[in-house]
């Protein structure tokens, strides 16, 4: 694990070659149901010796729909994501879609992230850099995982090297998108630990009915896929309620099913280590 991965994780109890977990709600519905849902995945990943990052968006600025829900106001949900920090004593990552929301942001996360379709905006990857958190870039659906190193190369260039690089799917007509496993080892080769973006790896997007859809179904698959090929960490959206959470429902893994797939993962990592 990387230094900087090392030093985020260094008030929990850990096996050092695990897996993290970058794991949450879609967005911050409410400070019950966001903390609710952190200390249930806080509890699991203590028990298991998993490295746990709490994830939530505090605004939704990409919905399909001009009606979808975006947030409940960003500073509120910034401030829930800093109680959870401090109360539950875990990092907290969150998205970021402009320059200027990286320095409004940055003092409440340890872990900014780019979202995919942004990843190769200059002015917000350097922005990111300059806050010296964690940047966390996912991989665009329009890209191979190589040339994910020219947006590495513009956070380093900026003096950042905390960089991590997610895989998210590749898109496969206009409704579907596909995972190229090849891109973990191909990411890993740039330098930067990777983590496998599941949930989002399996939406199916720009549905007529104007909400994204998914299969979440195969869940499980991809990221018993993504551990034994090498990722360093999972991203899983989560929710007690998925057919009822205000954003991603579609592809979400109901919150009581987590566990149970990161015992078997662990067994993978394990296999995989020897």
């Amino acid at each position: 694990m990387k230094p900087f991965l090392q030093s985020l994780f260094q008030p929990q109890s850990y096996d050092p070659n695990s897996f993290f977990l970058l794991a949450g709600p879609c967005v911050v519905e409410s400070e019950s149901g966001a903390t609710e849902i952190a200390k249930h995945i806080a509890g699991v990943c203590q028990k298991l010796g998993i490295p746990y990052v709490f994830k939530a968006s505090y605004k939704k600025a990409n919905r399909t729909s001009a009606t979808s829900f975006t947030g409940i106001g960003d500073q509120d949900a910034l401030e829930i994501l800093k109680k959870i920090k401090s109360s539950l004593n875990i990092p907290v990552v969150s998205d970021i879609h402009t320059a200027e929301e990286a320095d409004k942001a940055a003092p409440y996360l340890d872990i900014l992230q780019i979202p995919a379709f942004l990843c190769r905006q200059t002015d917000l990857l350097i922005a990111a850099a300059k806050t010296g958190k964690i940047i966390n870039v996912k991989k665009g659906q329009f890209l191979s995982g190589p040339s994910m190193a020219f947006a590495a190369e513009k956070i380093k260039l900026a003096g950042n090297e905390k960089v991590l690089l997610t895989e998210r799917g590749t898109t496969f007509g206009y409704q579907d998108l596909v995972v190229d496993f090849r891109n973990i080892p191909w990411m890993k080769e740039i330098g930067t630990p990777v983590v496998m973006d599941v949930t989002h790896s399996l939406q199916q997007p720009n549905q007529t009915s104007g909400v994204t859809g998914g299969n979440p179904q195969l869940i499980g698959t991809l990221a018993k896929a993504a551990i034994a090929t090498g990722a360093d960490g999972l991203f899983i959206e989560t929710h007690p309620d998925p057919a009822n959470a205000k954003s991603d429902g579609a592809n979400m893994l109901p919150l009581d099913q987590l566990e149970p797939l990161l015992v078997q993962l662990i067994k993978i990592r394990k296999a995989i280590t020897i």
